[in-house]
């Protein structure tokens, strides 16, 4: 079915605009996203190309419930928000969203910078699974969700009768007079090997916005590699084995050191940031056609993720202390991963029933350090887990699905040398996820799901190990208190439950259309927030040190999500929905990360005479007030239009052409989990060819 599914859509000229239509792999076994009964989304090839993203801001426009947080139009520099849960102002967002690229964990945490720096023209898929209930499969702590990339294979790119392909893409993006190349290689060694290689070089000026002022620090370098190679063997060439390993090199030169939350630029001047991102996966998997009980995964995973920061503009002001932020330094996260996982079928009688057991082992160790020593507020340390877990799937006459599952993780954090000369001991916790989650379909056409999640996240190395003198302000002539490691940190919880409904209907309107809509309400209870300790000042020194951090806060979030698609053979359509509503329960104020309620209606034509295919999309974002100045903001809509062009006969067979044209109307604006405005008018063009033998 994996294999057949994908063709299957691409008959479906291409399956572009039915996202609900799609597979879900990260789920446990493969469903349409419409059957699953979570919230789902997924990005294939044909999105990521036409909508020629430089950075992960540019991805989810028509995704509902995520968007990015952070830097506007950088390609470094942004976090994920989902659901409200998402970096811009509170602690180790990082952590409370489960990111992986090929099956790799990765992770970054660094003082007001993003969180993921791999190139996106790397990328093939990307996967959203909103909500905690993924936690079972990827890890306690999942509180907003989990977003899985997934590289490009060989496969991709060969064609039956050819054993060899080679693709070239180029292209260019007006506003910044940003240029891409890139070149694939692709080969298949008998019946049984294939390999790819892939380079890309992307460069950019600074960017624009609306109003024709520049986006301090937008301009980027970025080289990027990709190589991969895939064995199948076994009976029915049912096991494989699958090594990858990728690169992305970046530089943003005088860029704003804060990247994510605060106000725009001033405060914290600009720096030269240097980002090396590297991935490498060894995949084996065991299909056992023969044998229900048996489909076996392995991963193992290595992840080195480097940041190095230098020429400050305020480094004048480099010190000990809160100033050492403004010192030249380098942060690195390196990640060891091993997962164990297997799916066996169990079914019997009128029930599909599966059950997906696993074991996943991490090790990651945070590197820092500054031109003056080490850095207090970025302890170095070690971070050990041991997850193990279990998920049912029972489907009975394809009708009413159950899913339960539960995950345990263990934990043990060791601090770096300096960290323990400054108080931190080794901590050890454990983490407990249990989930339920049901759908039922009265018919062909209607369905109803729901969802109970519980987890609980343990505290990074950053919120146990933190420290932080005493200081002293010439502005208010006030002594701040130092702070400590903060070792009696209770884990964060949350709890959340979903209900939706689904619809789905073919020949609605004309023979052979399809309309699909996923409708869904969620609420969230989060206890025990973890959050900076306020620091008692006094015009006075000496006085009494605080931990860094405590469990301080508890929240509530709430909303709905609604995701549609009409399809049919000259026209497509799609909505997506999202209204977030959140409260500190100690304040009654709504929380900093969230989104404003935003709407994205897409409409366009398909022209198979001329092998194209155009578009509108308008957003809409309302204004919002949060608990922070610089994550509220004013309402503001968007346009943008787009036409793919694939040629499949005649001289320019082979050929894709992508053009857009980006916020048409050239407005000026800042989305509420942005620090600056978004970029104006931008026109966007890409030429790709694939030459096959």
């Amino acid at each position: 079915m994996l294999a057949a599914t994908p063709a299957a859509a691409q008959d479906q000229d291409e399956g572009l605009f039915t996202l609900l239509g799609r597979l879900i792999l990260g789920t446990g076994t493969a469903k349409v996203a419409i059957d699953t009964p979570q919230a789902v989304s997924v990005l294939e090839q044909a999105d990521l190309d036409r909508e020629q993203a430089t950075s992960i801001g540019d991805l989810f426009a028509a995704v509902p419930g995520v968007q990015a947080a952070g830097a506007s139009a950088r390609a470094l520099g942004q976090a994920f928000n989902i659901r409200g849960i998402g970096n811009t102002e509170q602690t180790a967002s990082e952590a409370r969203i489960i990111v992986t690229v090929d099956g790799a964990p990765k992770f970054f945490e660094q003082y007001r910078m993003g969180s993921f720096f791999g190139d996106l023209e790397l990328f093939k898929r990307v996967e959203v699974l909103r909500g905690p209930a993924s936690s079972t499969l990827y890890g306690s702590g999942a509180i907003g969700g989990v977003v899985n990339f997934t590289t490009k294979d060989a496969s991709d790119f060969l064609v039956d009768g050819s054993d060899n392909a080679l693709r070239f893409k180029l292209g260019y993006d007006s506003n910044g007079d940003g240029m891409l190349a890139s070149t694939i290689f692709a080969t298949r060694v008998g019946e049984n090997a294939e390999f790819l290689g892939a380079l890309n070089w992307g460069s950019s000026g600074a960017s624009e916005d609306g109003s024709g002022a520049e986006i301090l620090g937008s301009g980027y370098d970025r080289v990027s590699g990709l190589a991969k190679g895939r064995f199948t063997f076994g009976n029915d060439a049912d096991q494989s084995v699958t090594l990858s390993f990728s690169r992305s090199d970046s530089d943003l030169d005088d860029t704003v050191v804060a990247q994510t939350g605060g106000a725009a630029v001033p405060s914290f001047g600009t720096a030269d940031v240097h980002t090396v991102d590297d991935t490498f996966t060894l995949a084996y998997n065991h299909a056992a056609s023969a044998n229900p009980l048996v489909d076996l995964d392995v991963t193992l995973s290595y992840t080195d993720t480097s940041v190095d920061k230098t020429n400050f503009s305020l480094g004048s002001f480099c010190s000990p202390g809160t100033f050492q932020v403004l010192c030249d330094n380098d942060a690195a996260y390196k990640t060891l991963s091993l997962k164990v996982e297997n799916t066996a079928d169990i079914s019997s009688g009128a029930w599909d029933n599966y059950l997906t057991f696993g074991v996943q082992l991490q090790e990651q160790e945070r590197e820092a350090s500054s031109s003056i020593g080490a850095l207090a507020f970025h302890p170095e340390g070690t971070d050990r887990k041991l997850g193990l877990y279990a998920q049912g799937e029972f489907v009975w006459n394809d009708r009413l699905t159950l899913i339960p599952g539960i995950r345990v993780d263990f934990g043990e954090t060791t601090p770096g040398t300096a960290a323990a000369a400054a108080g931190a001991t080794a901590q050890d916790d454990t983490a407990v996820s249990p989930k339920l989650a049901a759908m039922y379909r009265f018919n062909d056409s209607w369905g109803v799901f729901g969802s109970v999640a519980r987890t609980e996240r343990m505290p990074t190395l950053d919120e146990l190990y933190s420290s932080e003198g005493e200081s002293f302000s010439r502005t208010t002539g006030l002594y701040s208190a130092a702070r400590l490691p903060s070792l009696n940190l209770e884990k964060e919880t949350a709890t959340t439950f979903e209900l939706g409904a689904t619809f789905q209907r073919e020949g609605l309107l004309a023979e052979g259309d399809s309309l699909q809509l996923k409708a869904t309400v969620f609420h969230n209870d989060v206890d025990d927030l973890i959050a900076t300790t306020p620091r008692p000042t006094s015009p006075t020194p000496g006085l009494t040190p605080v931990a860094y951090y405590s469990n301080i806060r508890a929240a509530e979030i709430w909303g709905a999500e609604i995701e549609g698609s009409y399809d049919a053979e000259n026209w497509f359509a799609q909505l997506a929905y999202s209204n977030v509503k959140s409260k500190d329960k100690d304040t009654g104020l709504t929380l900093a990360d969230t989104p404003a309620e935003n709407v994205a209606l897409t409409l366009g034509a398909k022209l198979p005479q001329w092998d194209a295919v155009l578009g509108w999309r308008a957003s809409y974002y309302d204004a919002i007030t949060t608990s922070s100045a610089t994550t509220s903001a004013g309402s503001y809509d968007t346009h943008d239009i787009f036409v793919t062009w694939t040629p499949d006969q005649g001289a320019f067979k082979g050929f894709n052409v992508n053009f857009a044209v980006e916020n048409v109307f050239d407005s000026t604006y800042r989305n509420n989990l942005v620090q600056d405005n978004a970029a104006g008018r931008t026109f966007k063009l890409s030429l790709a060819k694939t030459l096959d033998w």
